[in-house]
């Protein structure tokens, strides 16, 4: 768990699975464009499906979902975590999002850099990498914003859509957070 004055970023449990499902509830106009989990038809049952997921991934060891709570109110504002993780080269991607009406304040910023935080002091990883759809300009700010570095635009390195799509890829190293 890791925290500012603001927001907490902790594991799901399965008592959040309500909380996340309003989260998800009140974002759906804008987050199924960019998450194709996100739909009208998203249910209470699959929320709780995603948090029963997040902790068989963390036992795993394979994925490390976070949610991005409101410290005085324990609303979930999103989600972030690390995802493809290779452990032989200690290495993995940081994703996130968060709902509509908490955009535009930092909390993207403040949640990745924590995700990231855990995922080099906590699971020893050396390297996380963030894909941004080259269209995705917010997403674009929160990895230059942390310190990631774009390494490159790769070809077809998103399947968005139902499209292959050119993607961003950005590299965060430990050193790259150590002074934001």
């Amino acid at each position: 768990m890791r925290a500012n004055d603001r927001i907490t970023v902790r594991p799901f449990s399965p008592a959040d699975a309500d909380a996340f499902y309003a989260a998800v509830c009140a974002s759906i106009d804008s987050l199924s464009y960019w998450m194709p989990w996100c739909t009208p038809a998203y249910s209470l049952q699959d929320a709780q499906a995603w948090m029963a997921y997040c902790e068989d991934v963390w036992r795993a060891g394979s994925a490390f979902p976070l949610g991005i709570f409101d410290l005085a109110s324990g609303q979930v504002l999103g989600g972030t975590g690390i995802h493809d993780v290779n452990s032989a080269y200690r290495m993995g991607s940081l994703g996130y999002w968060v709902g509509t009406p908490h955009t535009g304040r930092g909390v993207a910023r403040a949640a990745a850099r924590m995700a990231a935080d855990i995922g080099f002091k906590e699971l020893a990883l050396t390297r996380l990498e963030i894909i941004v759809l080259l269209h995705n300009a917010a997403s674009h700010r929160v990895a230059q914003a942390v310190g990631a570095r774009k390494e490159c635009d790769a070809r077809n390195r998103l399947y968005f859509n139902g499209v292959a799509e050119d993607a961003s890829v950005y590299g965060l190293l430990p050193a790259d957070i150590g002074n934001r």
